[in-house]
């Protein structure tokens, strides 16, 4: 399962403890192909999962995980930055810490 670090959890957490946010707020990772039917992973802060989400909770953080992103996030680790821009910069690495491109298995 899709793990967050604690760079990760605060960063979501400023993101859905804002008032337009319903409680249940969190950030909601799927997939989407593009053009040359690559599948690229996309997050955004959402009111709450879809039926079927996949649903990751962490000191109160939730992330929810559409049917086609969790296996592409099972074995990896959640990571975010706040970029000089101050907007937050989400970055998906394996558990071992390597970084790569992932896509979702066919």
């Amino acid at each position: 399962m899709l793990t967050l670090t604690m760079e990760a959890v605060s960063a979501i957490r400023g993101l859905t403890n804002q008032p337009e946010v319903s409680e249940n707020g969190g950030l909601r990772i799927s997939s989407a192909a593009d053009e040359n039917g690559a599948v690229e992973l996309v997050a955004a802060v959402a009111a709450g999962p879809e039926p079927q989400d996949d649903v990751v909770t962490i000191d109160d953080v939730n992330v929810y995980l559409d049917p086609q992103a969790t296996p592409a996030l099972d074995d990896k680790v959640l990571d975010a930055e706040i970029t000089e821009e101050g907007q937050v910069r989400f970055e998906v690495v394996s558990q071992s810490g390597d970084e790569g491109p992932y896509s979702q298995p066919e």
